[in-house]
C-alpha cells in the first residue's frame, strides 16, 4: 500500500515501487473490504488519515492529497465491540454512511443488469 524506495531489500525494483496512496494522489482511492483489514494495518490506514502523510519503505515520510472511499459487507460497530475493528478509525472513516442492502433483497435489481 506504500510502496518501497530502490534497494531498500534483496529482490527490491531498481526503480522501486509506487505505492496505492501515491498513485491515488490528489485523487481518490478505494479500499474493499475495509472489514477484512488486520489490525496491525488498521494502525497504519490511521496513521496515514491523521497525518496526511505516508513513507514508503526504505524511505522518507512525505506530504500526499488524497480522498478515501471505504467500503465492507460487515458489521463494523459489532466489530469495535469485538475488538476486531479500531473505534478511533470508524470514526474517520465514518463521514458518509451509504448503506445498501443485499442483491438477495433487491431481486428487481439483479434483473436490470
Amino acid at each position: 500500500m506504500f510502496g518501497y524506495e530502490p534497494g531498500t531489500f534483496t529482490g527490491a525494483l531498481r526503480k522501486g515501487e509506487i505505492g496505492k496512496f501515491e498513485l491515488a494522489e490528489t485523487g481518490t482511492i478505494f479500499l474493499d473490504e475495509i472489514g477484512d483489514m488486520p489490525l496491525n494495518m488498521q494502525v497504519k490506514l490511521m496513521r496515514v488519515l491523521q497525518e496526511k502523510e505516508i513513507e514508503k519503505l526504505g524511505g522518507k515520510p512525505r506530504k500526499i492529497d488524497f480522498r478515501l472511499i471505504a467500503a465492507t459487507n460487515r458489521n463494523l460497530e459489532k466489530m469495535m465491540e469485538e475488538n476486531t475493528f479500531r473505534n478511533d478509525l470508524y470514526y474517520r472513516l465514518n463521514v458518509v454512511n451509504i448503506r445498501l442492502p443485499p442483491l438477495r433483497i433487491m431481486k428487481d435489481d439483479l434483473l436490470a443488469c
